[in-house]
C-alpha cells in the first residue's frame, strides 16, 4: 500500500469503530428501558476486551501461518519484522483495520440474549467465542486457509462476521431459554430515536466496513461503497413497503431495521457484483429477513429478543448466495469465476459449502464457549426476580433514566 492507500484504511478504520457504539444504540433503543445500561455495556465491554485480546493473540491467529483452519503464533502481540519498512507499516494498518471488525462481530451476538444472561457470564463467552469462531473463520477465508483455498469469496464479512455471529446468536439464545414474560405480553422498543441514530451511525460505519475493505483508495473502494448504499437504501424501502401492507403504517424502527439488513447482505458482494445486482440483494434482503422474524421464529418459538439471527444470520446467508449468482470477475479478479447467474456453477456451489462450514463452526464453537462460561459462572442466567427487576440495577448499579418514575 501507497501512503494514500494506508491513509483510506486508517480513515476506514475510524468509521468500522463508530459501529460499535452505533450498534449500542440501535440494541439500546430496542430493549426494555430497565435493561438499557446492560444492553449498551455489553456492546462497549468489547471495545476493551476483544482489542486487547486481538493485540495479543487474534492478529496472529487470524492472518499469520499457512494452516487451513487458523493461524500460528508468529505475531503474537504484533510483533512483526520492523526492520522490514514496507511490511511494518502497512501489516500494523491492516491489523488495526480488521481490529474493528473482531470488536464489532461478537457483539452483534448480545442483540438475541438482551435482558437475562449475567454480564459475568458474557464477558467469558465471547472471549472464548472469539478464541473458537471469529479468529478460525477470519482465517480460513481471509488468511489464506481453507475456505480462501477452494475459492469461496467474502468481500467484507458475510462469513466471518454476519453469518457466524448470527448463527452462534441463534444458538445462544436457545441455550439461554425464553425470557421470563415471552409471549405474554406486547413487547416495544422503548426508544426509537435511539434505534435510528444506532442504524445511521451502522450506515455511516459501513462505508469503512465495504469501502475499506478495497484496502486501497481506488475503484473497487468507489464500487463498495456504491453498492453498500443502494442496498441499504432499497432493503429500507422494501421493509417500509412490508410494514405499510401488512400493518397499514410504515415504522420507524421498520426503516432502521430494514437499512440495517440491506448493508448485512451486500457485504460478502459489495466488491464483487455489478451496482445493479446490489439493488435487487437489498429488494430481497428484508422479505426474505421479514419471514424468517414473523413466521420461522414463530413457529420454532426460539427467543432471539432483538431478531441477531433473522437480520445478521439470514441476511448474511442471502448475500453469500446473491453473491454466488452475480459476482463478475471483471470487477473484482480475486474471484476465480463468474457467478451462477452468468454460466458458471462453481463460485456458486463454493459459496454454498463456504456458508454450510461457517453454520458448522459457529455452532460447535458457541456451545463449547457457552458450556465453558457456564461452569465458571455456575449458570450463565440471572434469577428471575433480577430479570423483573432488569438488568441496569442488578448487574450495574446503574439506571439509564433516573428521573423516570414509570413502568416497563
Amino acid at each position: 500500500m501507497n501512503s494514500a492507500d494506508v491513509l483510506w484504511v486508517l480513515v476506514s478504520s475510524v468509521l468500522v469503530f463508530i459501529m460499535t457504539p452505533g450498534l449500542a444504540f440501535f440494541y439500546g433503543g430496542l430493549a426494555k428501558r430497565k435493561n438499557m445500561v446492560n444492553t449498551i455495556m455489553s456492546s462497549v465491554v468489547l471495545m476493551g476486551i476483544a482489542a486487547l485480546l486481538w493485540f495479543a493473540v487474534g492478529f496472529s491467529l487470524s492472518f499469520s501461518g499457512s494452516g487451513s483452519i487458523i493461524g500460528d503464533a508468529n505475531w503474537f502481540f504484533l510483533n512483526f519484522p520492523l526492520s522490514d519498512s514496507t511490511l511494518a507499516p502497512n501489516t500494523m494498518a491492516f491489523a488495526f483495520f480488521q481490529m474493528m471488525f473482531a470488536i464489532l462481530t461478537p457483539a452483534l451476538i448480545t442483540g438475541a440474549i438482551v435482558e437475562r444472561m449475567k454480564f459475568s457470564s458474557l464477558v467469558i463467552f465471547v472471549t472464548l467465542w472469539s478464541l473458537l469462531v471469529y479468529y478460525p473463520m477470519a482465517h480460513m477465508v481471509w488468511g489464506g486457509g481453507f475456505l480462501f483455498d477452494i475459492g469461496s469469496v467474502d468481500f467484507a464479512g458475510g462469513n466471518v462476521v454476519h453469518i457466524s455471529s448470527g448463527v452462534s446468536a441463534l444458538v445462544l439464545a436457545m441455550v439461554l431459554g425464553k425470557r421470563n414474560h415471552y409471549g405474554k405480553a406486547t413487547y416495544h422498543p422503548h426508544n426509537v430515536p435511539f434505534v435510528l441514530l444506532g442504524a445511521a451511525l451502522l450506515w455511516f460505519g459501513w462505508f469503512g466496513f465495504n469501502g475499506g475493505s478495497a484496502l486501497a483508495m481506488n475503484e473497487l473502494a468507489i464500487h463498495a461503497m456504491m453498492t453498500t448504499n443502494l442496498a441499504a437504501a432499497c432493503s429500507m424501502l422494501s421493509w417500509l413497503l412490508i410494514d405499510k401492507l401488512k400493518n397499514g403504517k410504515p415504522t420507524l424502527v421498520g426503516a432502521s431495521t430494514g437499512a440495517v439488513i440491506g448493508l448485512v447482505a451486500i457485504t460478502p458482494g459489495a466488491g464483487f457484483v455489478p451496482i445493479w445486482a446490489s439493488v435487487i440483494i437489498g429488494l430481497l434482503a428484508s422479505p426474505i429477513s421479514y419471514f424468517f422474524i414473523t413466521v420461522v421464529k414463530a413457529k420454532f418459538g426460539y427467543d432471539d429478543a432483538l431478531d441477531v439471527f433473522g437480520c445478521h444470520g439470514v441476511g448474511g446467508i442471502w448475500g453469500g448466495i446473491a453473491t454466488g449468482l452475480f459476482t463478475l470477475k471483471s470487477i473484482n479478479p480475486a474471484a476465480a469465476w463468474d457467478g451462477l447467474l452468468f454460466g458458471d456453477a462453481n463460485l456458486f456451489l463454493r459459496q454454498l459449502g463456504a456458508i454450510g462450514v461457517t453454520i458448522c463452526v459457529a455452532v460447535v464453537g458457541t456451545l463449547i464457549a457457552v458450556g465453558i462460561a457456564s461452569a465458571l459462572t455456575k449458570g450463565i442466567r440471572v434469577s428471575k426476580k433480577e430479570e423483573d427487576m432488569g438488568l441496569d440495577h442488578c448487574e450495574h448499579g446503574e439506571i439509564a433514566y433516573p428521573a423516570f418514575d414509570g413502568m416497563d
